[in-house]
């Protein structure tokens, strides 16, 4: 029985793939002819009209490429620009260094002079500490001497 379903199952199946196939209607060799014209003709359409979208799209990607062109021009441009800043810069660096070379040199003359000055002031107060010492050694010695013609005097006086 179920061998019996199953047999009948496929037998509807293929019963209807079966009847699925049409049959075509006869057609003459001038409507065979009619609709190849036809064909050849909207065949030329789709090829004029592709054609055309081609010769538009190469268009557009001309006028893209010439817009890229104008951006790389403005981007070269740009860089010219950078490239000018970077030379004021450097030649601003240049300038700091001689800058710096010249305060190096300012300074360490101030130094040489400054030691000099300090120097010459310490042999000066050397000088004077000694001329100090000397004029006290005198002194003394100035006073022993006026107290000695002192001495010397009163007595003559009194002889």
């Amino acid at each position: 029985m179920r061998r019996f379903s199953i047999t009948m199952v496929v037998i509807l199946l293929l019963s209807q793939f079966l009847m699925g196939v049409e049959v075509s209607p006869k057609i003459s060799d001038r409507e065979i002819v009619e609709r190849l014209a036809r064909l050849e003709e909207r065949q030329k359409a789709l090829e004029k009209r592709i054609e055309d979208l081609r010769s538009e799209m190469i268009a557009r990607f001309e006028g893209v490429d010439e817009r890229f062109e104008a951006v790389d021009k403005r981007f070269d441009a740009v860089d010219k620009r950078f490239d000018a800043v970077d030379k004021r810069f450097d030649s601003i660096e240049k300038r700091f260094d001689i800058f710096h070379w010249m305060f190096g040199i300012f300074i360490t003359v101030s130094i040489v002079i400054l030691g000099f000055v300090v120097r010459v002031q310490w042999q000066m107060q050397k000088r004077m500490v000694f001329v100090e010492k000397s004029l006290e050694t005198q002194r003394d010695e100035i006073s022993f001497l006026k107290s000695l013609i002192e001495k010397l005097i009163t007595q003559r006086s009194s002889h």
